[in-house]
């Protein structure tokens, strides 16, 4: 019998795969069928930090009232639209979710600040949420702010939102960081229980025709899975964090190689936006149970970490490796041999120095 439970932040689940924060738990139907079909854990939407502000503003007021002073900052604001709820509907969703499954609903902030922000972490727990992630969705444009500045933003932020909260943390990361590593280490001392690997920046494009700044939104496919699996077995084992994969999880073949590296669960979303959700997730937990079964795999918690650098003897040695096999693998179009690659000229166009494999 294959054993597909696992655990996330102290939260037993009866699969490796969550409901990463999307469209989808807006309805309860949705998600009442996704858990029926093996989703183990719900994270809900996200309560964004404008929503907030919009709140606390009275913004429909101030949209009828002196607007003019300050319209163009109040268009990038998120409008009323479907996805874009106040923060009174967004904690009923999460009552009404709790009452109607039994699964785990994560609740989910996004934005950078403290204050008013910090404050709706302790309104979602009190909602009943099982534990919450919190989204740090900041892009930095200040020449002024240096990297150990923003990781600071990002530490403090953490600790801020656990004096306030008693249920699992976890921290929604991008990968751009100088050092990984060090700033996961800051976060778990901070507070964090987990960090969810990683969040995908949409960029925005350009409309020539009316000059505009216009949303490109593109959903992931699996091509996108290899940078969190590859930080995911660096990192396992160093902390006692949890590891979710979230970016690129298509495939049972991608659950598997999530558990693999280290990870506790492997989140998905535009796998169920792209195709019918029910039916996708059924057909994800029949084809991962018939390949373990194939492979004598009895548990989840049996392979977790298997592949990761902790399980190497020598992982200096082995990073090393690898980066020697990409390079000797290289098939050029011009007909040149892979091995010249190695030797004279021809190799520096693709390496410049030892230390930047991902070139």
């Amino acid at each position: 019998m294959i054993n597909l439970n696992t655990s996330y932040m102290g939260l037993p689940l009866n699969s490796p795969l969550v409901l990463s924060a999307s469209p989808l738990s807006q309805r309860v139907e949705t998600v009442q069928r996704l858990a029926e079909a093996g989703i183990s854990a719900v994270v809900m939407y996200s309560l964004f930090e404008e929503q907030i502000i919009q709140t606390s503003l009275e913004l429909d007021h101030l949209l009828s009232h002196g607007s003019e002073s300050f319209a163009e900052a109040l268009s990038y604001l998120p409008d009323h639209g479907q996805y874009s709820i106040g923060p009174d509907r967004y904690l009923e969703q999460v009552r009404t979710l709790k009452r109607s499954l039994d699964i785990p609903v994560i609740g989910s902030l996004n934005g950078v600040s403290s204050g008013g922000w910090v404050h709706y972490a302790r309104e979602i727990e009190l909602a009943g949420a099982d534990a919450l992630e919190l989204n740090i969705y900041f892009v930095p444009t200040d020449p002024n702010l240096t990297s150990a500045g923003l990781e600071q933003i990002y530490v403090d932020l953490v600790r801020s939102v656990r004096a306030k909260i008693k249920i699992p943390l976890a921290v929604k990361l991008s990968p751009y960081f100088t050092a990984l590593p060090n700033l996961a280490t800051q976060l778990e001392q901070a507070g964090a229980n987990a960090l969810v690997l990683f969040n995908r920046f949409y960029q925005p494009d350009f409309d020539l025709e009316n000059l505009e700044v216009v949303p490109n939104l593109h959903l992931s496919d699996s091509h996108e899975l290899r940078l969190p699996l590859r930080w995911i077995a660096l990192l396992y084992g160093r902390l006692q964090l949890d590891f979710a994969l979230s970016s690129g999880v298509h495939r049972a073949q991608d659950i598997l190689k999530a558990m693999m590296a280290g990870a506790n669960v492997a989140m998905t979303a535009s796998a169920l936006l792209k195709n019918e959700p029910v039916n996708t997730v059924q057909n994800l937990m029949s084809e991962m149970r018939t390949w373990m079964q194939e492979h004598e795999y009895e548990s989840i918690v049996q392979m977790r970490g298997s592949m990761s650098q902790r399980a190497v003897a020598e992982p200096a040695a082995l990073e090393r490796a690898n980066y020697m096999k990409v390079l000797s693998s290289y098939r050029p179009n011009n007909g040149v041999e892979a091995h010249s690659l190695l030797t004279g000229d021809l190799l520096y166009p693709f390496m410049a120095t030892p230390d930047e494999p991902d070139r």
